[in-house]
């Protein structure tokens, strides 16, 4: 899948003109996790000035998880949980792969807890199409259909795909200081 992505600026006398109209430049579709593809589109710092930088900030974010008052901007489409529960699933290598396209993010998911995750973030998800479930502390689940939104504050959680179709959300990641 490719998403498209147009950015806007501004020309040298100020006028606002299109920057770009092109597929977001760090999407994946990941090889060991067929059907989960996740897209960065774009980042900002705690000090965001506009006109925006000449460079993109997505092909230069160090890391998917912004830092305290920073943001990013991203699409996730989850397959069906039953890609993970296939006998021919390596979860090694699917970690490998984490760790590789997902700097930042990777690094929170829980190794004893398949897809649980903190991050200091305050999210705000939309789930576009499909069916997710949302899984907090202690199995609590919440059913999400599409245009559900999920304001996500700092919480222990995981995403579940218990449907048979891939589900796809979007997901704007704030950064936040943990008191």
């Amino acid at each position: 899948m490719q998403y498209r992505r147009i950015v806007t600026g501004h020309d040298a006398s100020g006028q606002s003109i299109f920057l770009s109209d092109a597929a977001a430049p760090r999407t994946t579709a990941f090889q060991h996790i067929p059907g989960f593809i996740t897209s960065l589109f774009w980042e900002t710092e705690a000090d965001a000035a506009i006109p925006a930088p000449a460079c993109d900030p997505a092909e230069v974010a160090k890391s998917w998880v912004p830092g305290p008052n920073g943001t990013n901007l991203i699409f996730a489409c989850f397959p069906p949980d039953s890609v993970m529960t296939n006998r021919e699933f390596d979860p090694i290598a699917a970690r490998d792969e984490y760790m590789q396209v997902l700097p930042g993010l990777a690094e929170k998911f829980e190794s004893d807890s398949p897809g649980m995750h903190t991050t200091d973030t305050i999210d705000y998800a939309v789930l576009l199409d499909g069916e997710l479930h949302l899984e907090l502390d202690g199995g609590a689940m919440k059913r999400l259909a599409p245009h559900d939104v999920v304001i996500q504050n700092g919480t222990r959680h995981a995403w579940r795909n218990t449907s048979d179709k891939p589900a796809t959300i979007l997901f704007v990641l704030v950064g936040a200081r943990r008191a």
